[in-house]
């Protein structure tokens, strides 16, 4: 038996060609794995010695070659190919054993250089990988260090790698190849500052966890994470207590870190459902809770809270009176953290690039037969605001439309958001019709605040209003200045109202559908 052993990360690769060597198996090996190799005492043939070439161009070329890509893929029950091979003196590889050239860490290097990236593109490295797993009846293939004990394992026992075992073997191979390439080619890509939508679309992602379930127990999951852009996401984050996350909890914190990186002053978001439930900002990351949880006290339960601001242990002792699924912040002093931690079912995740946001993201969403792909919404207006109303609204007024648009925009669609004080007041989120949305909003801001407080709120929409029907119950609650696209075919009657009714109303020619 012949194992051809090439490899670029070399954990473990000693004691498993040890082993090999040991049970007989003859190995053929190349450069620095070759010299790794003969250090530890294992006998090893060179590639030239196979071949008959030395390697050449700075060792881009050196394994391709007929009498590797033969021994790798000549089948062994065909009597013609046996023929070949025997008239050529070339013999058969029977294990192949080889990991790539690391263009991800490359690329991933601060000020790492085009160069510098072409040169870790691996060319014979996925050749070899490509034709032992294309033969894998006959050849056992190792892209990943994980499965040298199991095929040990069986070379021990059975003299040979179990058919089902090659199978399995050879289908990593090509997903670690398509993976591979997806990566050089998005890359490439970037590097050509093209930021259309290819005509080939390939995604580069590796798996972070196995979930408990699905939104449902009997749906399974998988959390993957992309190859490259992950910082400031939950795939950065760094889990300090608490049992794994499900597919809810990731769907749920994604939409919670998305509404709090439109803000910079200190601010808490909680989500329940997909929706925020309580918002707040303030001059510290204790009255930016309190904001929130007093949004909804009844919907935070059992909720997702995220902060931008280290959770101290004031606010700790706050959060801790309920329970809550997830706290996320960029960090917690020690006595929060502890204080924390003393409920079992919290998971608790610090993300310290909470912050972070990427100037150009897509969204995607899987449907049947296919994937829709956009670019991310990641602008707040696009354009000035403009006036529509006889009464502008005043500067504190402005400061208050601003913040219910952020969150707003976080909102089922269709989405409403009623706020004061840098604070939620009430939100109306995925109603099949807007008037159902405003009614929402309010009787929601009304049932944990009071009539008395919805009046001098301000509120915020996140497409057109079809009818006046919207600016009469806003006014019917107190509302004084509205937020809103504009656009519709009747803007001049909801414009009418608000100036019957004395409320400033803004358009900002930009809608925030949330689907």
């Amino acid at each position: 038996m012949r194992a051809l052993i090439s490899v670029s990360d070399k954990i473990g690769v000693v004691d498993f060609a040890k082993e090999l060597w040991e049970l007989g198996v003859e190995i053929i090996s190349t450069g620095g794995t070759a010299r790794t190799l003969h250090e530890a005492g294992i006998p090893v043939i060179e590639i030239s010695h196979i071949t008959g070439f030395k390697e050449c161009l700075d060792g881009r070329v050196k394994t391709l070659h007929p009498a590797i890509h033969a021994g790798i893929l000549n089948r062994r029950q065909d009597i013609e190919h046996q023929k070949q091979m025997e008239e050529l003196g070339y013999e058969s590889i029977d294990l192949v054993v080889v990991n790539l050239y690391p263009f991800q860490a490359t690329i991933t290097k601060p000020n790492a250089t085009l160069d510098e990236a072409i040169e870790n593109i691996d060319i014979g490295g996925p050749t070899m990988l490509r034709a032992a797993a294309k033969n894998h009846q006959d050849v056992a293939v190792i892209v990943d260090p994980a499965d040298y004990t199991e095929v040990l394992q069986q070379l021990k026992k059975q003299g040979h790698v179990s058919k089902t075992t090659k199978f399995y073997l050879a289908t990593k191979v090509f997903e670690h190849t398509a993976y591979y390439d997806s990566l050089i080619a998005n890359y490439f890509r970037e590097q050509q500052g093209n930021q259309s939508f290819p005509e080939k679309l390939t995604l580069s992602f590796e798996k972070v966890q196995d979930m408990r379930y699905g939104e449902n127990p009997h749906q399974k999951a998988a959390f993957y994470k992309e190859a490259l852009k992950t910082k400031g996401t939950l795939a950065e984050a760094k889990q300090l207590h608490g049992k794994e996350l499900s597919y809810n909890n990731i769907n749920d914190a994604n939409g919670a870190l998305e509404l709090l990186k439109e803000f910079e002053e200190p601010t808490v978001v909680a989500v329940k459902h997909a929706n925020p439930c309580g918002v707040g900002s303030g001059k510290t990351v204790f009255e930016a809770y309190q904001k929130a949880y007093e949004s909804d006290p009844t919907s935070i339960f059992g909720g997702i809270v995220v902060a931008n601001q280290e959770i101290d242990k004031e606010t700790a002792e706050e959060m801790n009176k309920i329970f809550l699924e997830i706290v996320i912040a960029p960090s917690y002093t020690q006595e929060a953290l502890e204080i924390l931690q003393q409920k079992k079912n919290v998971r608790i995740l610090q993300l310290e690039s909470i912050r972070f946001s990427y100037p150009h993201m897509h969204d995607m969403k899987k449907v049947g037969g296919g994937l829709i792909i956009q670019d991310k919404d990641l602008v707040l207006f696009q354009e000035e605001c403009k006036v529509v109303t006889h009464r502008k609204p005043t500067e504190e007024e402005m400061k208050e439309l601003i913040f219910a648009w952020k969150v707003v925009k976080h909102v089922k669609s269709n989405g409403i958001a009623i706020s004061k004080n840098q604070q939620v007041v009430g939100t109306g989120g995925g109603q099949t019709n807007r008037i159902w949305a405003v009614q929402q909003a309010i009787e929601h801001g009304t049932e944990f605040f009071g009539k008395d407080h919805i009046k001098g709120c301000v509120l915020a929409s996140d497409a057109f209003f079809p009818f006046k029907d919207c600016v009469e119950a806003a006014a019917k609650a107190g509302i004084t200045a509205i937020i809103q696209p504009g656009g519709s075919i009747r803007d001049e009657e909801s414009i009418q109202a608000c100036n019957e009714y004395n409320i400033a109303m803004i358009f900002t020619g930009m809608r925030h559908f949330k689907h």
